[in-house]
């Protein structure tokens, strides 16, 4: 499912336009956005939790020369399943 399938789902299911439904879930997203870069953590009963990861800096290895670099830190987000939607899949 792609974002264009979910805007007709919420709209279909919500029974509002799509043009409504594109604005609710792009909102959703920018206060997921918000929260985990404010607080670190954003944790949605029965869905899961998102969370703010910081990848420690590493050596690694330039593929093109076999070169070893420096990978810079990184942040990242990861996603935990609440148990109710790992029962669901």
């Amino acid at each position: 499912m792609n974002k264009s399938d979910l805007v007709e789902a919420v709209a279909s299911e919500l029974e509002v336009s799509k043009t409504d439904a594109t604005r609710a879930i792009d909102s959703v997203i920018a206060c997921i956005s918000d929260g985990i870069k404010r607080d670190e953590k954003v944790a949605i009963a029965g869905f899961g939790t998102f969370t703010k990861k910081i990848r420690a800096a590493r050596q690694g290895m330039n593929p093109a020369t076999r070169q070893p670099m420096q990978i810079p830190e990184s942040t990242t987000c990861g996603f935990k399943p609440a148990s109710a939607l790992k029962e669901a899949i």
